[in-house]
């Protein structure tokens, strides 16, 4: 049975912007450069034009033989592991891509290997050249290809490196370990949908803590909750990266981000999924009055995410379902770009404690202060990362 090795890339210049991709097939047996396919492909991401050079690379390699095995080899950590079926594809234009490349050859015919850069330049230098060719109002070429010269060239120069520079290379080796290392997110993932948490200012029921949902009184903000609003903005707009801003319906929260927006000169949309949970007959009640009134349902309440508030409020699990729903919409309408989302204590909470894959009780452990900033970024390969929780130096 014949084996190929298929090598492919793809780049965007602005991510999105103009986009090409590169793919080369190998005989694995040789080394021999079987064929070379690149393509300007307009407007795109990095993510989506990585794809396309996959797909391209297994469909010249099933031309040349359907009953071969295919060793794909790429750059891009994020493609090998959603096509291993390590990583979840949640993106839209990356799920067809991926599903259409998935059928081109039987499942056990191929295997996907994660390479360094330095060895995919035959296929990244097709990508250049394709969006080289694509700026110029061109079709990428194979006849006026340089690629596999450049690259043969190259390789061909490498040598073993001075003795002096050794400690460099080893440098060079620690820095790429620490991007990587757990924490940190692989650099060719993308820009993640960053999502900035703004809980509302303070309004008269907020300093005599009191639950406030959205089945009590809808209460506007105080003149401290506006002059906290008014802070956040200005220091939303010397930061300088908030590009869209999304609130809860609430009276406090389109007022907060009303002030916001006015500093930014952005417009604001309205989430219902941004609500904040109904307390039902616990509405406007301090702690002490509801342990007072209902004690056997606060006990419950305490205990088990799914009780709800006496007089059928809202539970912390119905809750977070919503906010996971919310939150999908909300990265995938937003992926890659930075939105300010105006929202209150709870659902702010479970955003936070559903990127850390904390347990439910983990929100009475959390303090959040009104017209407080969090951060959390969601990434293509499903997995999130909190940035920043409660941030109030901007208050001071």
């Amino acid at each position: 049975m014949r084996e190929f090795i298929v090598e492919a890339d793809g780049g965007s210049r602005g991510n999105p912007g103009p986009a090409g991709y590169g793919s080369v097939v190998l005989d694995a047996a040789t080394g021999e450069t079987l064929v070379e396919a690149a393509e300007y492909i307009g407007v795109a991401t990095n993510n989506v034009a990585e794809y396309r050079g996959l797909l391209a690379g297994l469909r010249a390699a099933h031309e040349l033989d359907p009953s071969a095995r295919v060793r794909v080899r790429m750059d891009s950590k994020l493609v090998v592991e959603q096509m291993s079926g390590r990583w979840k594809i949640k993106h839209p234009d990356m799920k067809p891509l991926a599903s259409v490349a998935a059928r081109v050859f039987p499942p056990d015919q191929v295997t996907y290997e994660w390479i360094p850069r330095e060895q995919n330049k035959h296929a990244d230098r097709l990508a250049n050249e394709a969006m080289d060719a694509g700026k110029r109002g061109e079709q990428w070429s194979p006849s006026a290809s340089t690629a596999e010269l450049e690259t043969a060239a190259e390789r061909t120069a490498v040598a073993e490196p001075a003795a002096a520079e050794v400690p460099k290379a080893e440098a060079d080796v620690r820095a790429a370990t620490a991007v990587a290392s757990p924490g940190w997110a692989p650099a060719d993932l993308g820009a993640p949908a960053t999502f900035v948490l703004l809980r509302h200012g303070e309004t008269p029921l907020t300093p005599q803590k009191r639950f406030s949902g959205s089945g009590g009184t809808n209460p506007s903000l105080s003149d401290v909750g506006r002059e906290q609003a008014e802070r956040a903005g200005a220091a939303l707009a010397r930061r300088g990266t908030i590009q869209a801003i999304v609130a809860s319906p609430l009276a406090r929260t389109r007022e907060t981000a009303g002030i916001v927006a006015s500093h930014l000169g952005l417009e604001v949309s309205i989430d219902d999924g941004l609500i904040e949970t109904d307390f039902g007959a616990w509405e406007g009640l301090t702690f002490a009055e509801v342990r007072e009134r209902y004690p056997d349902d606060l006990n419950a309440w305490l205990a088990d995410p799914h009780a709800q508030p006496s007089g059928g409020g809202e539970s912390f699990a119905a809750t977070a379902t919503r906010i996971e729903a919310t939150r999908e919409k909300l990265v995938a309408a937003y992926a890659g770009r930075t939105v300010l989302l105006v929202s209150h204590v709870t659902p702010i909470k479970t955003f936070v404690r559903l990127a850390l894959g904390a347990p439910p009780e983990s929100l009475f452990r959390m303090e959040l202060s009104a017209a407080a900033l969090s951060a959390v970024a969601y990434y293509a390969d499903g997995n999130a990362s909190v940035r920043l929780f409660n941030d109030t130096s901007h208050l001071r």
